[in-house]
């Protein structure tokens, strides 16, 4: 695979997650978080199973494959989905973007100290300039940021998937992007029935009566996840973690075009120069040094 191949998909990934965020946070109307988050696990999973099906692909993992797909699938899947809908709910959506946003410099330190990749000047510039697009776009209408319950849950999902891209590169390593998407993501889901069960006791569980929002999670499980979730592992096992994660960078800016046109919402001129400043955060981080004499054939941003 091409690295123009690989971060094509990656930036679909960006575009498809920044339409994500819209859509669940509509959904969120009418879904009470943790059903909303198992209800698209389940049907993902589904999605998964049907594919793998139908290739006739799958291999049995290894016992050392086996514990490292769990801790994926508790931390990629299981944690980050329960807690991100659960923050999403009682947080706002700028403290959503703003927190969500750190996972890149959250897994390059990680990368560094576990996986042992080399920090170099060129990420943690990138990083920087694109995390200062972020809280741009966040403090746009000049809301004062502060750590709320959801907040805190807003960060433990962060940090859920920012742990989860340290295994699923090493897994990455003896199994394909695809084997590892449907083994993690099945085990996520499993382990999460038992909050389903718990928030039903409650009486906190409710879903949605109509059928578009159902066929929105349908199309949002499939596509936005099913889809997406192979083409991001598969940029992981290419690029690297902390290169991918980089990638995470550019959803909240997708979010608000979108919501401009489908809820309405108005576009601001520090939303776009926080836009400006994500995509340079990205273009610096994944920029090739060439070598004297050396023909230019790395990426550029115009050819992603």
């Amino acid at each position: 695979m091409s690295d123009r191949t690989v971060y094509l998909k990656l930036w679909g990934v960006s575009l498809l997650w920044g339409g994500n965020y819209v859509a669940s946070a509509y959904m969120l109307r009418e879904f009470s978080p943790i059903f909303l988050s198992f209800a698209r696990l389940v049907v993902m999973s589904l999605f998964l199973i049907s594919v793998a099906l139908i290739n006739k692909s799958m291999r049995r993992p290894t016992k050392r494959e086996w514990g490292l797909l769990l801790m994926a699938g508790i931390t990629g899947t299981l944690i980050n989905q329960l807690f991100y809908f659960t923050g999403l709910k009682e947080s706002t959506a700028g403290n959503a973007a703003l927190i969500v946003a750190l996972s890149p410099i959250a897994t390059t330190l990680l990368s560094r100290i576990f996986l042992k990749e080399v920090i170099t000047g060129q990420k943690l510039t990138g990083a920087i300039v694109a995390l200062i697009g972020v809280v741009c776009i966040v403090l746009y209408g000049g809301k004062e940021l502060g750590i709320s319950h959801g907040d805190f849950y807003l960060l433990v999902a962060m940090l859920g998937m920012s742990v989860s891209l340290l295994f699923i590169r090493k897994l990455t390593a003896g199994m394909s992007s695809y084997e590892v998407t449907i083994y993690a993501t099945v085990i996520g889901t499993i382990l999460m029935s038992p909050a389903v069960a718990v928030e039903a006791m409650n009486g906190d569980l409710h879903a949605s009566h109509r059928v578009f929002t159902w066929a929105l999670l349908v199309c949002v499980a499939v596509i936005g996840q099913g889809l997406a979730g192979f083409w991001w592992n598969s940029g992981i096992a290419v690029a690297g973690a902390s290169m991918s994660a980089m990638f995470m960078n550019i959803p909240p800016f997708i979010a608000i075009i979108v919501s401009h046109f489908v809820l309405g919402d108005p576009i601001l001129l520090a939303q776009l120069g926080g836009g400006v400043l994500i995509l340079a955060g990205v273009a610096i981080t994944n920029m090739k040094r060439r070598l004297p004499g050396e023909p230019k054939t790395g990426l550029g941003v115009k050819g992603a």
